[in-house]
């Protein structure tokens, strides 16, 4: 309950300041004249979910806790169908355009957060939780949190800086780029399925000071990350004629999204060592060691990132930076998974 109440406080936060600065956000990113009033429409409705989001986010957590990963997987499908309902009927039904995409998904982020404290505050009555804001309890579980939100917050300036850069290179590289990200995250959620897998199952065993289990479960989990990261990586490559039209029908676009696609597939395999890693080493109680290797990510991805517009080679350079991140990334995980720091049992952590 603890983590409830700290996001609820830190949706606010947002709010507050995201509200009154979305036009200075959407100028740091380089947004042209046309795109840039799209962006603060959406930025300004989108914020207002951000609690509900954040509600979700702690939820899932207690729920992966407690080894239950059903729930969470019904919860997401209803949000996802109520949230493609909601777009349909909201941007072309009402006419509502961007405002009525943004509308949807904070309507469905609401309702799954609903769903979620009811769920969360039956199993707290269950326990003799108390339900009331504990500001003890919440500044600890901020202090928790502190190192994973370092490590949140530079995986995010990733993006950002990303994001920001193919803004700079033209109006169509920044929207193949929003199209190739929306792909690639949801490349990560399946790849991430493996990750949340290895939370639950490396926690347990590491509970149990269970050390070798511990350690079969990461070897058996990273197979399956270079397995899945192969057929996802395959079926991008394979299938980029027949799925960029769905996108797109602005030629331009489609042709920057060709080659840029590429890189993503031939990085599946990568993709798939680091979600798993990430969610092993968390699973483990290892937040310091994840927020100091994605610092060392993120000082390694900006520079080159940030020299893409002056030397050349457009979106799909900088999809070889997303690239050269995710190695980075997996390196330093991999020698951390390697290293058996991460293997802490019992209550020690």
């Amino acid at each position: 309950m603890d983590g409830v109440w700290l996001a609820l406080l830190l949706g606010a936060a947002v709010i507050a300041v995201v509200l009154p600065a979305a036009p200075w956000f959407i100028d740091l990113f380089g947004a042209s004249d046309t795109a840039a009033p799209y962006a603060v429409t959406y930025l300004r409705i989108s914020a207002l979910g951000i609690p509900a989001m954040l509600m979700v986010l702690a939820a899932t957590g207690i729920l992966r806790g407690l080894q239950d990963t059903r729930t969470p997987l019904y919860v997401a499908i209803g949000g996802f169908a109520l949230n493609a309902a909601l777009n349909v009927g909201l941007v072309y039904g009402a006419d509502l355009g961007i405002a009525g995409s943004a509308w949807g998904t904070v309507i469905a982020q609401v309702a799954m957060a609903a769903v979620y404290l009811s769920v969360v505050v039956r199993g707290a009555r269950r326990h003799g939780a108390s339900l009331r804001p504990d500001a003890a309890g919440i500044r600890a579980s901020a202090q928790a949190g502190v190192p994973l939100l370092v490590r949140t917050l530079s995986l995010r300036a990733v993006l950002m800086i990303a994001t920001a850069v193919a803004a700079r290179l033209g109006d169509a590289d920044i929207a193949a780029h929003q199209i190739i990200l929306s792909l690639w995250s949801l490349l990560a959620f399946a790849l991430d399925a493996i990750a949340i897998a290895g939370q639950a199952i490396i926690g347990r065993y590491l509970g149990a000071e269970d050390t070798e289990c511990a350690r079969q479960a990461c070897r058996r989990m990273v197979e399956w990350g270079i397995a899945a990261g192969v057929v996802l990586g395959l079926l991008v490559a394979v299938a980029r004629p027949l799925f960029i039209p769905l996108f797109t029908g602005d030629h331009t676009v489609q042709d920057t999204l060709l080659p840029a696609l590429l890189v993503v597939a031939l990085s599946q395999p990568i993709a798939g060592v680091v979600f798993v890693l990430d969610g092993v080493l968390m699973g483990a109680g290892d937040g310091p060691y994840l927020a100091g290797a994605m610092l060392v990510t993120l000082a390694c991805f900006a520079p080159v990132a940030l020299l893409v517009p002056t030397l050349g080679g457009g979106l799909t350079a900088l999809w070889w930076a997303m690239a050269l991140m995710m190695t980075v990334r997996m390196l330093t995980l991999w020698l951390r998974a390697r290293s058996g720091r991460w293997l802490v049992t019992g209550a020690t952590r």
